[in-house]
């Protein structure tokens, strides 16, 4: 009794000596910003001795440490409709005005500052209050572990104690195909991932311990992007999304998977196919990804971004966990700052050593890329934090910062390579707190496609694959090639968080002139081109008869790998340069343009044939499979979205105490598959997942 009692009082004396310590830290930061800041003042106007300023910046410095422990995080709460962006920048101003209520409650009166002034010595304190705690705590595991535990969501406390069985966190690396982890594991930039599988490749990571986790390759859809293989991974369906964006007939409807209707669209449609809510239906949580997969707790997910905010939809758990802190949206601001200005300077470095190939990265992008980079990442992070700390049964959470860099700088540049960076060391701290957690965790790390580099058609040819439709049947073709709209999972992170209603309108893609007009859409390398006013998919013949020379003129496009029609005699037929024609049901004796695309390529192509939305003609670009470069219809100079190279080629890196993805060395083929995979891994540890509950059936309705 007599140790539990002395250790009682050690961590109470530890407590309070690390308080004091950042109270003085804190202090003497109000003493310097004083003398810095001409709006900032601690002391009457006929001045004060040493002693009368420094009692009033630490009566300042006390009260506004003890608002933000009181006060913010009631604050918080009754601000968790706010967007989360919309949050995050409002963080700065509302503690700002806890600053001025701190010195207004000092019996001398004496403290005062420009509201401006306020914001920027709250947010300076606030950093130096967490970074001061958190290096006091670094050698204290019982406050390492208190700490951890406030990010944790309130009202699980309450609830029924957690399972023992593990849980498991899956983390999506959006875009990082199998060979650039590889890649990346062994040129040392990923230790964590290095010491899970006990590689020590180049960099001599090796722990003297066996593997943790396996490394499994697995091959996606023709549609290599985020919208069809997270939808297949987390719904259990994807059938009918040829491609990231396409024309719906029925519908008279260009759908978009970044597009917030459209993804709920999407989810509706996964979710009546299956009859099941999805891998989240128990006890989940769905953090920064286009869909739910069912779970209950949701952050910065753009399914729900176009209904209304009501206490389902808010992302309660995703906010309060990291904004509860304001120390953690000056981290977040200064590192978003921070990332927009590296962004601005390697890209004038491009531009300046005539790096080819390159697309625009000005406008709004720098901002964007930060958002993907950093906000994402952070808010993300601390979600999965919060949510292992209340011991969810199964998280899923997508970092989209990898994709997005790739997309604009390359799959292989060095700015790449500084995220897998930043991403292993988010790795790191998923798999710290898993240690504190009230039930063990098992971390699943996979990816939903990667990335194939080359540059885009527009540059090398001089006109868009619009244009070349236009041209081949026999329209007006523009004297100066358009950009073609790009879409990327960062910028819908962006709208999720903002939640604007839709992306972009669908007339954006619809022809201004008459109907009869084809719209021609990108994904990727991936061409999509349809007739608005013939209501079924035209057939080979029926485009002939209207456009002769149309069908001819692609194939036989030097930027063109392969085109996919319907055909009233063979079903379909796949065509190629110098006039190849090969039935889909043939492709597998005779690949004829297919065969550079590898195995898998035939199937992929009969499924996407068999679905009801799929574009009239569906236009595969160019691949060169010696050095593995696709030409982009999209400005990208590292892309996905069809077939050709790394980007069909995805990951999925699993503990060794799960069940083997595949048995006996069986290719993994599909994002249904993985789904499947997934599920069954979540039985093995917390046994079958429930049936759908009536709430669950109604949201399928």
């Amino acid at each position: 009794m007599r140790g539990v009692r002395s250790e009682r009082w050690r961590r109470v004396a530890s407590q309070v000596g690390r308080s004091v310590a950042v109270w003085v830290v804190c202090t003497l930061t109000m003493l310097v910003l004083a003398g810095i800041l001409p709006d900032f003042r601690l002391q009457s106007a006929d001045g004060d001795s040493a002693t009368h300023i420094a009692v009033t910046a630490a009566f300042g410095a006390g009260a506004f440490g003890l608002l933000s422990a009181l006060v913010w995080p009631l604050l918080v709460r009754l601000l968790l409709l706010v967007p989360a962006l919309v949050l995050g920048l409002l963080v700065f101003f509302l503690n700002g005005a806890l600053l001025l209520l701190a010195l207004r409650l000092n019996p001398t009166e004496q403290g005062d500052a420009a509201p401006e002034t306020a914001v920027v010595v709250a947010a300076v304190m606030s950093a130096v209050a967490s970074a001061t705690g958190a290096a006091l705590a670094v050698r204290d595991d019982d406050a390492y572990r208190r700490r951890l535990y406030r990010l944790a969501d309130r009202r699980r406390r309450s609830g029924p104690a957690c399972s023992a069985a593990p849980g498991t966190v899956f983390v999506q690396l959006d875009g990082v195909g199998h060979d650039v982890l590889l890649d990346a594991v062994g040129r040392g930039l990923m230790p964590t991932v290095a010491r899970w599988l006990a590689t020590g490749i180049g960099v001599g990571v090796g722990t003297g311990r066996g593997p943790s986790h396996r490394l499994t390759p697995w091959r996606t859809d023709w549609s290599s992007q985020t919208g069809a293989s997270q939808l297949g991974i987390l719904h259990g369906s994807n059938h009918d999304i040829p491609a990231f964006r396409w024309y719906e007939k029925d519908r008279g409807e260009v759908m978009v998977c970044n597009r917030p209707t459209s993804a709920a669209e999407l989810q509706r449609r996964a979710m009546e196919a299956t009859g099941d809510a999805g891998l989240l239906t128990v006890d989940g949580a769905s953090r920064g990804n286009l869909f739910s997969g069912g779970a209950d707790e949701q952050a910065l997910v753009l399914s729900i971004a176009a209904r209304r905010r009501n206490r389902e939809t808010r992302s309660r758990a995703g906010y309060f966990a990291y904004f509860s802190d304001p120390a953690n949206a000056v981290r977040t601001a200064m590192s978003f700052v921070a990332d927009v200005g590296r962004e601005i300077g390697q890209s004038s470095q491009a531009r300046a050593r005539k790096v080819r190939p390159r697309v625009g990265r000005g406008g709004l992008y720098p901002f964007v890329r930060a958002f993907a980079t950093v906000v994402e990442r952070d808010v993300v992070v601390a979600a999965v934090m919060g949510d292992m700390l209340a011991g969810r049964t199964a998280v899923y959470a997508d970092l989209v910062a990898y994709d997005e860099v790739a997309h604009h700088s390359g799959p292989a540049s060095r700015d790449a390579e500084k995220v897998l960076e930043r991403l292993d060391r988010s790795l790191a701290l998923i798999e710290n707190v898993a240690e504190h957690a009230p039930r063990p965790y098992r971390i699943v790390v996979l990816s939903d496609h990667g990335q194939s580099p080359g540059e885009t058609f527009r540059s090398r040819y001089g006109l868009t694959l619009a244009d070349l439709v236009r041209a081949g049947a026999g329209l007006p073709v523009p004297r100066r090639a358009r950009r073609t709209h790009s879409g990327t999972e960062a910028r819908a992170a962006v709208r999720a968080a903002l939640r604007r209603p839709v992306e972009e309108r669908a007339e954006q893609f619809r022809p201004s002139s008459p109907r009869s007009e084809p719209i021609v859409l990108a994904s990727g390398n991936l061409g999509l081109v349809s007739f608005p006013d013939v209501h079924h998919r035209m057939s080979k013949e029926e485009i002939d008869a209207r456009h002769p020379a149309l069908l001819t003129t692609l194939a036989n496009h030097p930027g063109i790998g392969f085109l996919l029609v319907r055909s009233e005699e063979h079903g379909g037929v796949v065509l190629g340069p110098f006039g190849a024609q090969i039935p889909l049901d043939e492709l597998d004796d005779n690949p004829g343009p297919l065969a550079d695309f590898g195995p898998g390529a035939a199937d992929a192509v009969r499924r996407t044939h068999s679905f009801p939305h799929t574009a009239d003609i569906m236009v595969n670009s160019w691949y060169d499979p010696a050095d593995g470069e696709v030409l982009a219809f999209e400005e990208q100079i590292g892309s996905h979205g069809g077939l050709g190279g790394a980007q069909a080629k995805a990951f999925l890196l699993s503990p060794l105490d799960l069940s083997a993805p595949a048995e006996d060395g069986a290719e993994l083929v599909g994002a249904e598959h993985i789904h499947q995979v997934l599920r069954r891994w979540l039985e093995e540890t917390d046994g079958p997942q429930v049936p759908l509950t009536e709430r669950q059936e109604r949201r399928v309705a």
